[in-house]
């Protein structure tokens, strides 16, 4: 492959994504990355100078992917918003456990204070879909800020489920009775 290829800036950030969905973020070194887009160690620097970009390039593209099966999971309007939101928890968890070195990449520090290709706008379709169903079920309640700890209750479950430490604790054989008592610790019980 030509360093200087059209289409090489998508192809690194394709190849970025592959290695990290298959061996997490430790793999993301510009090194690698180059070696399997078929390029020059030196060509990534041509778009992306830092290293920090073009990790920013591929946890942007974690977003995307996240925000779009939130919304798909989330997205049937005739039902109540409390189905709506356990939908959209129930795809949060399945990206995060599936994805876990993606998962682990999008919300790094680092990256989302960099401000590198707008990452932290990127995370806000999820937040702002998260915020309309959290305050259509709770409208006595700053949705923003319950929105936001239902968000980390949410990102808690997954990384300690992947530790395995969620499965000893609590004997749970999958993440969707922690889901539902989350919603309910934040949201109130369902009522049935």
């Amino acid at each position: 492959m030509n360093d200087h290829e059209p289409g090489l800036r998508t192809r690194l950030v394709d190849v970025g994504v592959e290695l990290v969905n298959s061996e997490g973020v430790q793999a993301l070194t510009l090194r690698e990355i180059a070696r399997r887009a078929g390029v020059s160690h030196g060509a990534p620097r041509r778009y992306f100078p830092t290293h920090l970009e073009l990790l920013s390039a591929i946890a942007r593209r974690g977003f995307t992917d996240l925000a779009a099966r939130a919304a798909e999971a989330a997205g049937d309007a005739a039902a109540d918003p409390r189905t709506r939101l356990t939908a959209l928890g129930q795809a949060y968890l399945d990206f995060a456990l599936t994805h876990g070195g993606m998962h682990e990449l999008m919300f790094r520090h680092d990256l989302l204070e960099s401000g590198h290709l707008g990452l932290r706008k990127a995370s806000l379709p999820l937040f702002s879909l998260l915020v309309d169903l959290v305050g259509r079920v709770r409208p006595d309640a700053d949705a923003a800020l319950l929105a936001g700890s239902l968000l980390a209750n949410l990102h808690g479950i997954a990384q300690l489920w992947t530790w395995g430490s969620l499965q000893l604790a609590t004997g749970a054989r999958d993440v969707a009775p922690l889901l539902r008592t989350a919603l309910d610790a934040h949201l109130g019980p369902a009522t049935r």
